[in-house]
């Protein structure tokens, strides 16, 4: 597959085919193509929790919100959860605002998760507190970055262009997924 449909195959998907397991050695996978990633300054400041393990991922499912444009949808049901989730977290070691480095490591794992055929989506909005307890997370070494839910994809996701500066992704009666896209001429501010 060429880099361009990569990408492409790279949406944020909030419904899985919850059967299909994660394994050990995929996470790894994902873990291992981020660590290969720049970052600032080369400190490389993210850790990360890997969890497949079902009642783990029943608890940390609750404490995570899935769609803020989709106010009628409370997240996947039982079924369609993610089979695993990669927990970001900042080493506190160092100072600094790092959120260039999560960005860019998270990007890479779904790039590689999407090469893997899974997909996932990148979680901002979490009880960071919850999560702590729930994973035995020591807050003065670490901060919560994002939580990276992972899994099959068990949604159909299209993108199309964006009309009147709309940007809100949105679902249809089917349940397919429509992610608006500005237009290239839109994004480029100028050429020198």
């Amino acid at each position: 597959m060429d880099f361009a449909e990569l990408v492409k195959r790279n949406r944020s998907y909030r419904r899985f085919d919850q059967s299909r397991k994660v394994s050990d050695e995929e996470l790894l996978m994902m873990i291992e193509a981020a660590r290969m990633t720049p970052s600032s300054r080369n400190i490389q400041p993210v850790r990360y929790i890997l969890c497949n393990d079902e009642s783990t991922n029943m608890k940390i499912f609750p404490n995570l919100a899935w769609a803020g444009y989709l106010t009628d949808w409370d997240g996947p049901e039982e079924g369609e959860r993610p089979a695993a989730y990669i927990i970001q977290l900042y080493d506190r070691t160092y100072q600094g605002n790092f959120t260039f480095d999560a960005g860019v490591t998270a990007q890479t794992i779904l790039l590689q998760a999407a090469e893997c055929g899974l997909g996932g989506c990148i979680i901002a909005s979490a009880k960071r507190e919850n999560l702590a307890r729930i994973l035995d997370i020591d807050t003065s070494a670490y901060e919560i970055a994002y939580v990276i839910a992972i899994g099959k994809p068990a949604e159909k996701v299209v993108l199309e262009e964006m009309k009147d500066n709309n940007y809100k992704y949105w679902r249809d009666t089917e349940g397919t997924h429509h992610v608006p896209k500005r237009e290239i001429s839109q994004l480029i501010v100028k050429k020198i």
